[in-house]
């Protein structure tokens, strides 16, 4: 009884630490959906170069989309005319960070380990981009040598509009699926249209895709914040290179978002692991899955994925050792922003985000989905 007493105070506590910022991610990610257009990021990634790679970086970097999302985002970008660089670094910084991420980062780790996430990143992003340039843009050259020769019979008009036609209700679809008011009969007023889509996608379309994740995560953390022996803590802590070894093997082929982490590595610092070994879950966990291995590979090419796996792997163990060596006097309990002594704003925050997670998590079970049943103000 005196466990289960302990891992429900810690679900708590980690709940009242992240939720207001997750909340306030959520809206402000909501915003950006719909103020920024998937063209401008399109426009941009095609050139061959480490200007390109940058941009990819940068524009990834604030977009809340998580390990799994970035996949169809990042192909469409990379069907687009986006370099393989491009589409890697733009692969890697995007579900490592996320503005619902930084923010709730900042609220329970603070601003110097926010701002370390952030620029570690760029840097692993870029890295990989421009090694994806200059190797594996033989390997595609490679390929396109190997390709049979086009057949003579060419495609109609009428068959390029039916495609352009095709794709053209795709994206509309995709539009609706998201949220976004499609007629203008259904919102006489574009702000209000834009507040309404806005909070749609933010607390439908991206909180439905992190519910199950950040659920998981929320229970693992506190798991592991009562759960882990104080042997094994001592263990970590003297041989640091051992937690290291153990996080990689955990974080490389398991599907977790980026908020979604954070509780996890809360718990592995409240159990004694170094704030290393959890910067490296913060950012091998997120950015590699086996679905998106997978993907990379046949998108990109084995080499890509060489590269791939190779940069995250030791850009995050260097800079995991480098956040080891940048808090080398500072107590790592210390660095877990935990308020005993959670105000009304963190409870409601914690009461409003468990009532959609549980919602998203239970709903699958006991209700059939129905059309437009996102939130989305394009029905009929």
């Amino acid at each position: 009884m005196e466990y289960i007493t302990l891992f429900f105070s810690a679900l708590v506590d980690l709940s009242n630490a992240m939720a207001p910022y997750i909340l306030f991610g959520l809206i402000f990610a909501g915003f950006l959906h719909e103020l920024v257009p998937d063209s401008i990021v399109k426009n941009h990634l095609g050139k061959n170069s480490i200007l390109s790679v940058i941009k990819a970086t940068i524009f990834g970097i604030p977009l809340p989309v998580c390990s799994c999302g970035v996949i169809p985002l990042a192909t469409s970008i990379k069907k687009s005319g986006a370099s393989n660089g491009s589409t890697l670094s733009f692969l890697i910084s995007t579900p490592i960070t996320g503005i619902d991420s930084m923010l709730a980062t900042y609220g329970m780790f603070g601003w110097v380990f926010t701002i370390y996430r952030v620029i570690t990143s760029m840097i692993i992003s870029i890295i990989a981009g421009i090694l994806s340039n200059i190797y594996a843009h033989e390997e595609k050259e490679e390929t396109v040598q190997k390709k049979p020769a086009f057949s003579m019979a060419a495609p109609t008009n009428n068959a390029s509009v039916m495609n352009f036609s095709a794709v053209a209700t795709t994206s509309n679809e995709e539009a609706c699926s998201e949220g976004s008011c499609c007629s203008g009969e259904n919102c006489n007023d574009k702000k209000s249209c834009m507040v309404k889509s806005a909070f749609s996608y933010a607390f439908t379309t991206l909180l439905k895709d992190i519910a199950s994740p950040l659920l998981v995560g929320l229970l693992v953390g506190a798991l592991i914040t009562v759960a882990v022996p104080d042997n094994l803590s001592e263990i970590l802590i003297k041989y640091n290179w051992l937690s290291y070894i153990i996080v990689i093997a955990i974080a490389i082929p398991m599907y977790v978002c980026a908020t979604a982490s954070l509780p996890i590595a809360a718990g592995l610092m409240l159990a004694g692991v170094s704030p290393g070994a959890a910067f490296v879950f913060l950012s091998a966990g997120p950015a590699t899955n086996t679905v998106t291995i997978g993907v990379v590979k046949k998108m990109l090419g084995t080499r890509t994925l060489y590269i791939y796996l190779g940069t995250i792997i030791i850009g995050s163990i260097v800079f995991g050792l480098g956040l080891d060596y940048l808090f080398r006097d500072v107590n790592v309990k210390e660095l877990v922003h935990m308020d005993e002594h959670a105000g009304l704003i963190a409870w409601a925050s914690t009461f409003i985000l468990w009532g959609f997670v549980l919602y998203y998590v239970v709903k699958p079970y006991f209700f059939k989905d129905k059309e437009c049943s996102d939130g989305s103000c394009c029905t009929a």
